[in-house]
């Protein structure tokens, strides 16, 4: 952990782009909340195949133009051709916007080969290629491992990739283990990785979303905070307390053991982000 020990500490907030008017002004109030946090920027997630271009870059602009925080889209592989992404750089650079999280992105079902890009480190690679250095690049980490990487070992080489094409610094998928963060990070120190590495955050609101969302990334839910979950059946009201709990203190942990800063997982919801952001005693507070 010794070199994460050197980075600034940042804090950034995720969003998925919304599908209505509705979802529109909800998300606008969220953000609207959270940028009294300060956080460094604002990410907006990018459907496979530029399936929400549209809404992903209208959601960036409005908050890149309106929230005094710097947004990074993110771009996908998946079924994305050479073109297509010149251009949308293209928009992007236009617009003013600097900072990129870029992703493989997952296959939809059926879909057998991603298309042009085949993998994180080939973007990375393009859009250094195409855009030089104007563009902050983020890219995927996952401390517990890719659920299709064919072993730890592999996955780590796959995270070098990406980082040698270019990548200034990493998210993680999340976790609620600091331990497997630590250990992650330790690993990457010894094959010579030294980009900041940002622990990704989910706050804990609703057991079931959690636990299909856990399933299909392959993110661990340890055994004991699964039982307590499960036990509090429909009890939102105790889900939600005893999740705040465990993420607050997962997250003390990791902040005072070095980590570079966090990411927190919105859900485009800024309560649970807020009442987390306040047990740390982070500032500013939220209001």
């Amino acid at each position: 952990m010794k070199s994460q020990l050197r980075h600034e500490r940042t804090f950034s907030f995720e969003f998925f782009p919304p599908k209505s008017e509705e979802g529109a002004a909800k998300l606008r109030e969220t953000w609207t909340r959270l940028a009294r946090l300060e956080p460094r920027f604002f990410s907006v997630t990018y459907g496979a195949g530029g399936s929400t271009q549209a809404r992903t870059l209208e959601t960036v602009l409005d908050i890149h133009q309106h929230s005094g925080i710097a947004a990074a889209p993110h771009l996908s592989c998946i079924d994305s051709t050479a073109e297509q992404m010149r251009s949308i750089l293209k928009t992007y650079m236009d617009n003013g916007l600097r900072h990129i999280v870029a992703l493989r992105g997952d296959l939809p079902s059926g879909m057998r080969e991603p298309g042009e890009f085949r993998y994180a480190n080939e973007l990375v690679e393009f859009i250094r290629r195409e855009t030089g250095d104007h563009f902050t690049l983020e890219v995927a980490a996952y401390p517990e491992c890719h659920p299709q990487a064919p072993s730890a070992f592999k996955d780590l080489e796959n995270f070098k990739r990406k980082v040698e094409a270019g990548a200034d610094s990493a998210i993680t998928q999340y976790f609620y283990s600091a331990d497997a963060y630590f250990r992650f990070v330790d690993d990457c120190e010894r094959m010579g990785i030294h980009i900041p590495i940002v622990p990704g955050i989910m706050p804990i609101t609703n057991y079931k979303q959690l636990a299909r969302f856990s399933d299909a990334c392959g993110a661990e839910i340890p055994r004991w905070i699964r039982k307590r979950l499960e036990a509090y059946g429909d009890d939102l009201d105790a889900i939600r307390a005893f999740g705040e709990e465990v993420v607050s203190r997962m997250c003390d942990q990791l902040l005072h053991e070095g980590s570079p800063g966090l990411h927190f997982y919105t859900m485009n919801q800024a309560g649970p982000v807020s009442a987390i952001w306040k047990n740390l005693g982070l500032t500013p507070q939220p209001e």
